[in-house]
């Protein structure tokens, strides 16, 4: 097992790893849209959360080695469903063509009043 870290995304707010090697998997923490810099929420609405997010998520799998093509399975959690569209069409665009299998959950809560959660599974080559 080999624990991934980078600077480039928010550090563990808990007694967690941003994510964990095993075999050929990858297996990342629940991400949301803290700037790894300042430690503070990227904005209030689930579009500035979500960007800053995604780009964590890029920068663990970057750190990791793969790709978002190596990406098989999403999970999001949200706060309202009623975002559900804005975060997908932010998610599709971060993806491009390719799409892994994903779940979209409501949910009461998120860590520090975030709107807007993912974490993700992936193969390394």
């Amino acid at each position: 097992m080999r624990v991934i870290h980078t600077d480039q995304a928010p550090k563990a707010v808990g007694p967690y790893s941003q994510a964990i090697v095993w075999n050929n998997m990858l297996f990342t923490s629940g991400q949301i849209g803290l700037d790894p810099h300042s430690g503070q929420l990227a904005g209030d609405d689930v579009e500035m959360q979500t960007m800053r997010l995604t780009q964590n998520l890029s920068c663990i799998l970057r750190r990791a080695g793969v790709s978002k093509h190596n990406i098989l399975k999403v999970t999001i959690f949200l706060t309202n469903m009623d975002d559900f569209s804005k975060v997908n069409k932010l998610y599709a665009d971060w993806l491009g063509d390719h799409r892994p299998a994903r779940s979209t959950v409501g949910v009461a809560s998120l860590p520090l009043g975030a709107k807007v959660e993912m974490e993700l599974m992936a193969y390394i080559d």
